[in-house]
């Protein structure tokens, strides 16, 4: 059977184009939803969607796009020097450029300046919103009055410095909390994870500050699901599932990536797989042993066998991905950047939304 494929899509400088294989494009027309997947090396946050009859992709540009999280019709996103808070209007998606093409349309509302401190993880919770802030090592909120409010470190950070000590990257949250992180390393110094990058690796419990799982190749991703704790052991490109009673880590499958971002939908996992781009950082991996040749795109693996059922690989215009999020109920999604003009005529309010129309406007006419 041949398998179904994108054509390319124009994206200056580069094509991005993508290849899915028949599982994928069976697991997103029958999940109900729709993929968010953000890739700072391209520069792009990815829609991928379902019009009844095929794959949709569509690029967004953003500098430097990191962590994504959704909660209810809110959406959050780091790039290099803001995180930005998107809402669906939802009334509004049915008219956008042409009648009943998307069923969502997440609009910018508020955008937070927060100088270059490396976000990753972020989320989205009852009582704000947490960002990773990886310069700095700690957990921070964002701030109308300071570029970050700090509000967790790891025990073994001594400072509040921009110096990248343990390079913090992960978060997940238990109940709608923070509960764990991880880490690619221990230390305390300029930098210091580096050095031990193969190994240094960790997986922290957020209000004990102990750490759970140790001896890790540069774990990212962690997130909670149905009662459990699974994370991506990036660097041997593993899927794992841990015990937090004890510690204990099971892996569920291996995939021949650089693991980054995870979602979970229900029975499965969505995972992102990245290529290796240089040794500096990337280089003595495990990963690099098991296969011969790295993939960079979206897997979705079932977590009852640990079996793939699908793959979209990137075969052009992409090589790494950062995050991924599942838009439960949305099929066909878009997403502005301040850089559409159509904005300006997006109105909306609490039960009131309105595209201006030039034609819909009255004019104000001489002696009225």
């Amino acid at each position: 059977m041949t398998e179904p494929t994108i054509p390319p899509v124009t994206s200056a400088p580069e094509a991005l184009a993508c290849a899915p294989d028949r599982g994928f494009v069976d697991w997103l027309a029958q999940s109900g939803g729709s993929l968010l997947v953000s890739t700072y090396q391209a520069g792009k946050v990815l829609l991928l969607g379902w019009n009844g009859r095929q794959l949709t992709l569509l690029p967004r540009h953003f500098d430097k796009p990191m962590g994504l999280d959704v909660r209810d019709d809110r959406l959050l996103l780091a790039t290099r020097h803001a995180l930005s808070v998107f809402a669906n209007a939802a009334p509004l998606a049915y008219e956008y450029r042409e009648p009943g093409r998307y069923d969502a349309l997440y609009l910018p509302r508020v955008t937070y300046q927060l100088s270059e401190l490396h976000v990753h993880d972020v989320a989205l919770t009852e009582d704000g919103i947490w960002m990773v802030n990886t310069r700095f090592s700690c957990l921070a909120s964002p701030s109308d009055r300071f570029t970050f409010v700090p509000r967790w470190q790891p025990p073994f950070i001594s400072a509040l410095v921009p110096e990248d000590r343990c390079h913090l990257n992960g978060l997940a949250l238990v109940d709608g909390q923070p509960g764990y992180v991880t880490a690619l390393g221990t230390t305390d110094t300029v930098g210091g994870w580096r050095d031990n990058k193969a190994q240094g690796g960790v997986v922290i419990h957020i209000d004990s500050g102990e750490i759970l799982v140790q001896g890790l190749a540069m774990p990212h991703s962690p997130r909670w699901h149905r009662g459990t704790l699974w994370f991506l052991h990036s660097g041997a490109g593993e899927l794992v599932q841990v015990d937090t009673q004890t510690g204990t880590c099971t892996t569920v499958c291996r995939l021949p990536g650089y693991l980054r971002g995870l979602t979970l939908v229900g029975d499965y996992a969505v995972i992102g797989l990245c290529k290796i781009r240089e040794t500096q950082i990337f280089g003595g991996m495990p990963i690099q042993e098991r296969y011969p040749e790295l993939r960079c795109g979206v897997a979705i693996v079932d977590l009852r066998s640990g079996a793939p059922v699908g793959m979209l690989t990137m075969t052009a215009g992409c090589t790494e991905l950062y995050d991924i999020r599942f838009l439960a109920g949305s099929r066909r999604p878009n997403l502005l950047n301040l850089d559409k003009p159509e904005l300006k005529d997006a109105i909306a309010a609490p039960g009131c939304y309105y595209w201006l129309r030039p034609d819909k406007v009255i004019p104000d006419e001489p002696g009225r």
